[in-house]
């Protein structure tokens, strides 16, 4: 059955001051709840001993605190984990823990399915099936947090000290969603995560990457991985709207970008395409100017992938190239292959709703390209 009451997680300090108040309720009821649920980690009402006994049932008539539904979980050798989630009956988006030694980052999705079609990436088979909410983009985080009983937050530091917001879909493609998210993970009073700690990953939508800088202060990455438009066009159809040049002009414009936080260029290695020491020449060159570092990807194959990935002696002399051009470009060590959980495996299977979209598409004559996709201002 459908639950019809209002889900209070994913609301703004606002909105939920609005709804207690329409009940009758002082404003510092909301601030009172707001602790429980982001501090806390309350999943039922009665848990709110510090409210009147008699309000919790009230609330519980008319609100939820529901989280996404764990489908699957898949634990890797590495200790990676991931969590096939459900949001609505048959429509799932994946997320993904990695662990460091003392800390670890949460790897967040903001669409089902996605509106790009990386060549590359194994999500950007599965069509846009919708955007995530509010709600669900923080949710992805309480359940990773209730998993590992993060509630509140240990006095020895988090595990889940990080967000990336490098999951499934494109963050700025869902932009509202993902800023009312993000600030209420940044939320003092609730899970308290520094925009320090939270690093927001694009293809290249220009005019919000500016937006996202002004209105968040997040820490920025751009997926890259080609460094000519004839190329990108080819492997990153995004490009042909935004192509390198306006993309490399947001990113030097990028506010608070410094060699403190520098922006972080993602470049997934294949072979024979974009691994060349001449790619790796004109990258050093393409970023000059730009407080910026590299991350080199290390291309995880899935089924039917059309690349395989360059050999250990091509992205060792890519990344000396960088290196002694002044940059840090670490190769990434790959984690969670065996659970298809490392960058570019991400994958739902909601086939019913892909199959719905494909054939819509056709009947309307259309081609499944991200020109096709809905303009940023109006996800």
């Amino acid at each position: 059955m459908t639950d019809e009451r209002i889900n209070l997680i994913g609301l703004s300090r606002e909105e939920l001051g609005g709804l207690l108040a329409e009940m009758g309720e002082k404003p510092f009821r909301a601030k009172q709840v707001w602790h429980w649920i982001y501090h806390r980690g309350a999943t039922d009402f009665e848990q709110m001993t510090t409210l009147a006994a008699s309000l919790r049932p009230k609330l519980a008539e008319r609100f939820s605190l529901a989280r996404p539904g764990v489908s699957r979980e898949l634990r890797s050798d590495d200790g990676s984990r991931k969590w096939l989630l459900e949001f609505t009956k048959g429509q799932e988006a994946e997320c993904v823990f990695i662990p460091e030694e003392d800390r670890g980052a949460l790897c967040i999705s903001s669409q089902i399915g996605c509106t790009l079609t990386c060549k590359f990436c194994h999500t950007g088979t599965q069509l846009l099936v919708r955007n995530l909410t509010a709600g669900e983009i923080v949710g992805q985080l309480m359940v990773a947090r209730d998993s590992y009983g993060e509630w509140p937050a240990p006095k020895g530091g988090r595990l889940l000290s990080n967000i990336v917001m490098m999951g499934m879909g494109e963050p700025l493609m869902n932009y509202d969603a993902v800023a009312k998210a993000l600030r209420i993970v940044m939320d003092n009073e609730g899970i308290a995560i520094s925009k320090r700690r939270i690093t927001l990953s694009t293809s290249g939508v220009v005019p919000l990457i500016r937006r996202c800088g002004a209105e968040l202060g997040v820490k920025l990455a751009i997926s890259l991985h080609a460094v000519t438009d004839e190329l990108r066009d080819k492997i990153m159809p995004i490009n042909r709207k935004y192509p390198l040049e306006e993309l490399m002009a947001a990113c030097r414009e990028y506010p608070g970008a410094d060699n403190a936080r520098r922006i972080t260029f993602e470049y997934v290695m294949l072979k024979d395409v974009n691994d060349s020491p001449a790619d790796a020449h004109a990258l050093a060159r393409l970023v000059k100017g730009i407080p910026a570092k590299f991350n080199l990807i290390p291309f995880n194959p899935w089924p039917g992938a059309p690349y395989e990935c360059s050999t250990p002696r091509a992205m060792k002399k890519f990344a000396d190239i960088l290196n002694d051009a002044g940059y840090s470009a670490p190769i990434r060590t790959p984690r969670g292959r065996d659970i298809l959980a490392a960058c570019g495996q991400l994958r739902s299977e909601t086939q019913r709703e892909r199959m719905s979209l494909y054939k819509a598409r056709i009947a309307a004559g259309g081609e499944d390209d991200h020109a096709k996709a809905p303009h940023p201002a109006s996800s």
